[in-house]
C-alpha cells in the first residue's frame, strides 16, 4: 500500500513538544515496519526544509534530509500537475489552502492513493484518509 506523507506530518514527527508528536511518530514507525510505500513531493519536501530550518534550526534539517528523505519515494512535479494544483487553488478560492497541498491533492489522485499521512485538515476535505 502507498500512504502519502505531508509536510504537517513531518513537522510533528519533528517536534517532540508537538501535542500529536507520538501519534505521529507511531504512525510513521508502523508504515516503515510494514514497508509501506511512503509517497511525497519535492513541493512537500521544500516546504517541509523551509519549515523546519526556521523552527528548529540546520541540525534539524540534516536530520530529515540523512534519516527521513532517504525512506520517501519523491514525485517530481511537471507542468501539468503544477498547472492543475494552480486551477485548484483559484477555485477553492481559500486563504489557508496552500499550492503545495493541492499539487498532493492532484499527485494522490494520480496515483489513486487514498490514505494520507498528514495533519491538515483539507487532505479529509478533499475525500482523503487521514491515517489516526
Amino acid at each position: 500500500m502507498s500512504v502519502f506523507v505531508d509536510t504537517s506530518a513531518f513537522m510533528i514527527i519533528l517536534d517532540g513538544s508537538a501535542a500529536e508528536h507520538q501519534l505521529a511518530l507511531r504512525i510513521w514507525n508502523d508504515a516503515v515496519k510494514q514497508g509501506e510505500t511512503l509517497i511525497s513531493t519535492n513541493y512537500v519536501v521544500v516546504e517541509t526544509i523551509s519549515l523546519v530550518q526556521r523552527r528548529f534550526g540546520l541540525t534539524a534539517v540534516q536530520l530529515f534530509l540523512d534519516r527521513v528523505l532517504p525512506l520517501l519515494e519523491l514525485q517530481w512535479i511537471e507542468s501539468t500537475i503544477h498547472a492543475e494544483a494552480i486551477s485548484m487553488l483559484r477555485t477553492a478560492n481559500l486563504r489557508d489552502l496552500s499550492l503545495v497541498d493541492c499539487v498532493s491533492f492532484a499527485i494522490m489522485r494520480r496515483l489513486r492513493i487514498s490514505d494520507a499521512m498528514a495533519f491538515d485538515r483539507h487532505f479529509e476535505q478533499q475525500g482523503f484518509t487521514c491515517l489516526r
